[in-house]
């Protein structure tokens, strides 16, 4: 993404685009507050504390999957956009009416907490995809190929737990996947709550 090529898009040169914006880092700032926009739309955050976390996570994983390039810009410093600020606005109320979430802290703790899991899980994923592209094979394909050399290192004896992870474990779909990784996380604040 570059202001040209968005100038361009417009039907401008990039020189205008400099009357509205300072900076690239402005437009990205822009375009990252428009998805949160979006996110807004979808309704507000009903239910337990678990149901707001839940939404919170889906809806930003799904508007990832929609904008590929948001998953990059989703780490770093708090966004001060209007439709940032009124969606984080929305999660902290619905969570601060909740019993347990009294503590502002408590809460914002928590958001970022789950926030950082969703972002984590989204990069994995955007890795996994830019793999793909890279090597032409999918990760099964991928799996394949590599599996004689593990075989081979797995026999060394070195690493019983990756052995155990090789012949134990159920690799899910990424959407099972990161469904499992956020029940842990709520599972964590549950028992967090109950102490």
């Amino acid at each position: 993404m570059s202001l040209r090529k968005v100038a361009a898009q417009l039907g401008s040169g990039p020189m205008r685009l400099y009357g509205y914006i300072a900076t690239k880092e402005e437009l990205l700032d822009l375009m990252v507050d428009a998805v949160y926009g979006e996110m807004i739309a979808e309704g507000p955050f009903e239910g337990t504390w678990q149901d707001t976390l839940r939404t919170m996570a889906h809806r930003m994983r799904g508007a990832a999957h929609r904008h590929a390039w948001l998953t990059e810009l989703l780490s770093g410093r708090p966004l001060r956009g209007p439709n940032a600020m009124t969606y984080s606005e929305a999660a902290l109320a619905a969570l601060g009416s909740q019993k347990g979430f009294e503590d502002i802290a408590v809460t914002l703790q928590t958001l970022k907490t789950v926030t950082a899991y969703v972002v984590g899980a989204l990069l994995d994923e955007a890795s996994e995809r830019h793999a793909i592209q890279a090597s032409g094979m999918t990760q099964e394909e991928w799996q394949l190929a590599t599996y004689p050399y593990l075989q081979r290192v797995l026999a060394t004896g070195r690493f019983p737990n990756i052995a155990r992870i090789v012949e134990e474990v159920e690799h899910p779909s990424q959407a099972e996947e990161f469904e499992r990784g956020l029940r842990i996380i709520l599972d964590g604040v549950a028992a967090r709550m109950k102490r």
